[in-house]
């Protein structure tokens, strides 16, 4: 026979003054300490040959009454609940025990949950059959996050599993992004005022969730004072030490508890338990002193009144319906039982049998390190299916249901699972939530919403206020550019250079791309005015050709005038190039077009001017300077000039020709498409010879003037030169000061109001005296003007 077992059990009894209420949860655990035991030692295939006896200790959930129960086991302190098969002094290989974590060091602990105790450097012989509260805090935190809670407030126990709990909790809340209002501590030994003055901080709180990180001896003097101030609307959270109490569930003053979800150890079936319980009596063991007080308890009777009141010995504990009795919640009472079976050996051989008769005779306190790897390596199935193993902390895997509190017909509150915690599974499985299955707090029925800010919804960006916790923060529109497209998003993200933001800033979509079109309104009126200037230089062409045997037409080389009307026709044809959407063969032909048919035009007026000139010379005696400057040669003239411009035009084609270009510094919100010169050098080369070309028409035309020409056309060209150049110089400043599509219009128009200056100037005058003053269109009239002029 060997003691190896004992419970440092809580039953709350009247060995200290303070303590004067009976617990029948920790009875209940004792006595499934006592089932366990005698399970195994009735079977003869687990552990042959060896008889397992047990001592019982009351710690009154005082540390100090647990270290003397620790010393008593080596000391031979004989004062105990229970001894059976022990004939010798305490010889105790194994504590299992107790519930609360701060009096728990060096045992077996099946509900000692304080993630401290995980340190093997501090606890190196502490094992549990229990989760850590370690895996609780994350669990915590996977659930509030589940639910969108991200303003909550804390209650804990002022304990080693309070504190450690909440510590745990509020580390990895941070991570999620979940903020705690307050975090209250509390004891049950603590006087009424800070009972109050929690009270009043959870009514003051804005936090619709409140989490209860308490032990359940704790939790009940806080519930009792939340009671009388009528406090409603909290949705509570729940630690595995309360969120199972059948107590506070059949408590109907709590009944604001309704609606409470929290993690619970999983809970299992004990076969034979129930028979176990109900069958205990005081007169199977009189000298039980424990049982009695329990007996007593439970029926509301003494032992010591012979009278009305007292205790006959007839009642019976199959009749009762209590927290003792009931084994529908078998959670923490399975650690307990599984605590028992982890020092069971099943099916192991004669070999191993024998260094486990070795290790069970060694003492707690002398464990050695063979004996705490043999615990380590421990991994069995017991009869209700769970597997139990430790990993290097002593922790065993972590399983918790889901339990939501709901309302039954008589008031009271019932456990539902509503989901699971398994560590064991991929980290985005760990928690599943049946969340169609949850009833809320009774005030609402519906999800509860706390949060110290309401959620940013896309299109804007949350700025934390200042001196408040993250989640506390104002949403603040993004700027242009900028989107955000989920909600509660910390920052508004720029889109990319073609994107632009959404009226609603929360999608990026592709920029408006500008350009001079045919259908819009200006471009259809640029386009009209160019057909228009065809027209009319067409006319002109007909015009003058069927007049071409008339003085006023073949005066003054009419090759030359209809070579300037061509090249005319051309620059507002060339117009058109500018209009419509950027290509690469339009941007290549728009500025060359433009360059060409301007000095071609620009080369014909030269060409007339010099011709004036040149027939003033001739009339000078001895002069035959017209013989150098026929038709012939005016025309070789106009094509050596175009012909350079050609070739300017051809090296910047070659070197680095025009190209369709997005602008996107200009605007932010949409995209200019134009052209690109290309070669700088290749475009001001073009410009510059044409006017320079002009400049030099100009001058001529200027000196000319006064000369005694046809119909004045010195004069007339000269005003056409000076329209011509004031329209270009006013066209560089405008050009480049012009936004977007408003360029490319700029430039349209210099270039029709340049050609229709060329037009009317130099063919108004000719074409009114050919269609109004015929007359006048003879050789005589021409002669009489030029001797007019000469005298």
């Amino acid at each position: 026979t060997f003691p190896v077992l004992i419970l440092c059990r809580n039953v709350n009894t009247q060995l200290m003054l303070y303590f004067h209420s009976f617990n029948l949860r920790e009875f209940k655990f004792a006595q499934t300490l006592i089932f366990a035991i005698e399970e195994i030692n009735n079977n003869t295939q687990l552990l042959p040959g060896v008889f397992l006896g047990y001592k019982i200790y009351d710690s009154c959930s005082s540390i100090a009454l647990t270290i003397l129960s620790g010393m008593a086991l080596m000391n031979g302190y004989e004062e105990t609940l229970r001894d059976t098969s022990c004939s010798r002094p305490p010889a105790v290989h194994a504590i299992v025990g107790e519930s609360n974590s701060s009096p728990t060091i060096g045992l077996i602990s099946h509900f000692a949950t304080c993630a401290c105790l995980s340190n093997r450097k501090r606890y190196p012989s502490f094992f549990r059959t229990i989760p850590s509260d370690y895996y609780q805090s994350k669990a915590l935190v996977q659930l509030v996050k589940h639910f969108g809670w991200t303003w909550v407030g804390t209650v804990r126990s002022r304990s080693d599993y309070g504190n450690n709990g909440i510590a745990a909790f509020e580390e990895a809340a941070k991570q999620e992004g979940i903020c705690i209002e307050y975090s209250e501590a509390i004891f049950k030994t603590d006087p009424q005022d800070q009972f109050l003055k929690t009270v009043e901080v959870i009514k003051k709180g804005t936090a619709r969730v409140v989490l209860a990180f308490i032990a359940l001896g704790d939790f009940v003097p806080l519930l009792k004072v939340i009671s009388q101030h009528n406090i409603t609307g909290i949705q509570w959270v729940g630690s595995e030490s309360w969120i199972t109490s059948r107590t506070l569930a059949e408590t109907k003053e709590y009944s604001f508890l309704s609606g409470a979800v929290g993690f619970a150890i999983a809970n299992a079936k004990l076969m034979g338990l129930r028979e176990f319980l109900v069958n205990m009596h005081p007169d199977q063991e009189p000298n039980n002193e424990m049982l009695k007080e329990f007996w007593e308890t439970t029926f509301q009777c003494s032992f010591s009144n012979s009278g009305s009141g007292g205790c006959t010995g007839s009642e019976r504990l199959a009749e009762l319906q209590n927290e003792y009795t009931d084994v529908s919640e078998l959670r923490i009472a399975n650690k307990v039982y599984t605590a028992v079976y982890v020092f069971r050996a099943h099916k192991i051989t004669k070999e191993k049998k024998k260094n486990i008769m070795k290790l069970i005779k060694i003492k707690i306190m002398d464990l050695s390190s063979q004996v705490l790897e043999y615990i380590r390596g421990v991994q069995f199935t017991i009869k209700t299916g769970e597997e139990i193993s430790f990993d290097a902390s002593g922790d065993p895997v972590a399983r918790y249901d889901l339990v939501n509190w709901q309302p039954v017909q008589d008031g009271s509150l019932q456990f539902k699972n509503v989901g699971f915690y398994d560590s064991s599974l991929p980290s985005e499985q760990h928690l599943q939530v049946n969340q169609e299955h949850v009833l809320w707090a009774e005030d609402s029925g519906q999800l509860p919403v706390s949060m110290c800010s309401e959620s940013c919804p896309p299109g804007t960006r949350k700025a934390v206020q200042k001196g408040r916790p993250v989640c506390c923060y104002d949403c603040i529109p993004c700027g242009e550019g900028e989107i955000s497209n989920v909600t509660d998003s910390s920052d508004c993200f720029p889109c990319d250079l073609e994107y632009w933001s959404n009226e609603s800033k929360d999608r990026c979509v592709l920029k408006v791309i500008e350009f001079l079109s045919y259908t819009e309104i200006m471009g259809m009126v640029l386009c009209i005015f160019a057909f228009v200037g065809v027209l009319l230089t067409t006319i002109v062409s007909s015009l003058f050709y069927l007049h071409k045997e008339t003085p006023i037409v073949r005066a003054n080389n009419s090759e030359l005038s209809f070579l300037l009307l061509f090249s005319l026709t051309l620059c507002f044809l060339c117009s058109l190039t500018f209009i419509g959407r950027p290509t690469e063969w339009s941007c290549m032909l728009r500025h060359t077009a433009f360059g060409i048919t301007f000095v071609l035009c620009i080369s014909c007026i030269l060409g007339k001017t010099i011709v004036v000139l040149m027939a003033f010379k001739a009339t000078l005696p001895g002069s035959n300077v017209m013989k150098w400057f026929g038709p012939l040669q005016q025309q070789l003239s106009v094509v050596s000039l175009t012909l350079i411009q050609m070739i300017i035009c051809v090296l910047w084609l070659t070197i680095s020709p025009p190209f369709p270009y997005m602008n996107l510094s200009y605007y932010r919100d949409k995209i200019i498409l134009e052209c690109n010169v290309g070669s700088a050098l290749g475009f001001w080369a073009v410009l510059g010879y044409t006017g320079l070309l002009s400049i030099l028409c100009f001058i001529l035309a200027f000196l000319a003037r006064k000369l005694p020409d046809n119909f004045n056309e010195a004069k007339f060209i000269t005003f056409s030169m000076l329209i011509f150049c004031a329209v270009w110089f006013t066209f560089i400043p405008a050009y480049v000061s012009s936004p977007g599509k408003f360029t490319v219009a700029v430039e349209i128009f210099a270039i029709l109001a340049s050609s229709f200056g060329l037009l009317f100037c130099i063919f108004a005058p000719k074409c009114y005296i050919i269609l109004l003053k015929p007359e006048k269109n003879t050789k005589k009239q021409m002669m009489m003007k030029s001797l007019h002029k000469t005298l």
